[in-house]
């Protein structure tokens, strides 16, 4: 359990598996990240498939570590490791294949939002529960996967968007039954390794070049907010109630 690291010398694979709903800690991102940097190390590997276990993809962060903090330690923590996963999956070498399954919610949505290609199960929902939780973050990601006034409703609405309708906007490749899932990513990362491995390096680099966003900056600004909502105590009174409702 944990961030595994599987594949060959071509492909490499990163697995989430962190019981029950793959949400992670502070500890957990900086796992992910280095993983990611690891995985796309050696030069024979053209693709990354990042992909996860258990009942959905990624959760985000999990809530109970910023809860039961008693000082700010956490919340530096969390923010920097999303900060650094988020960072190293658009930053690999070598094209990632986000592989989605269930919820795909929080963080999870800045690892699909930042990975060069989306293959999702038809059961995946995507969505920033953020504003319900008392945090900001991750619009810059979710702003790569629907349009902007579409990202502005689900920021302040918290609502969800199937895989189907990603499909339909271009920035969900494909969507298939849950036990194909895994093929369909394998099938896509092998129609990558079966390039040059080096002109895909540097495809991946130039199309990185061109983004119209510095991911990195924007990303970084949004985190910015949730700090002052911290500060200012209303990020624990929206945990809490998060919370609370869980209890009923």
């Amino acid at each position: 359990m944990g961030i595994d690291i599987r594949g060959d010398e071509r492909i490499s694979e990163v697995v989430i598996a962190i019981p029950p709903v793959n949400a992670l800690a502070g500890d957990d991102w900086f796992a992910l990240a280095d993983a990611i940097h690891t995985a796309a190390a050696s030069p024979t590997v053209a693709a990354v498939i990042l992909s996860a276990e258990g009942r959905g993809f990624c959760a985000g962060v999990d809530l109970k570590e910023l809860q039961h903090s008693t000082d700010h330690a956490a919340l530096i923590g969390v923010n920097r490791g999303c900060y650094a996963a988020f960072a190293a999956v658009y930053e690999c070498p070598v094209p990632v294949v986000a592989a989605v399954h269930g919820f795909c919610l929080g963080g999870g949505v800045g690892l699909a939002g930042t990975a060069d290609i989306v293959v999702a199960a038809d059961d995946a929902t995507f969505g920033l529960p953020e504003v319900d939780r008392g945090a900001l973050g991750a619009a810059t990601h979710l702003s790569r996967l629907v349009p902007q006034q579409l990202m502005r409703a689900m920021v302040y609405t918290c609502r969800q968007i199937t895989a189907p309708e990603l499909r339909d906007f271009g920035s969900v490749l494909d969507v298939v039954p849950r036990e194909q899932l895994a093929a369909t990513a394998r099938r896509v990362a092998e129609e990558i390794a079966a390039k040059d491995p080096v002109i895909i390096r540097r495809a991946k680099e130039s199309l990185n070049g061109i983004d119209p966003i510095d991911l990195r900056r924007s990303y970084r600004y949004e985190q910015g907010f949730t700090y002052e909502l911290s500060l200012a105590g209303v990020s624990d009174q929206a945990r809490q109630s998060f919370f609370d409702r869980g209890k009923h």
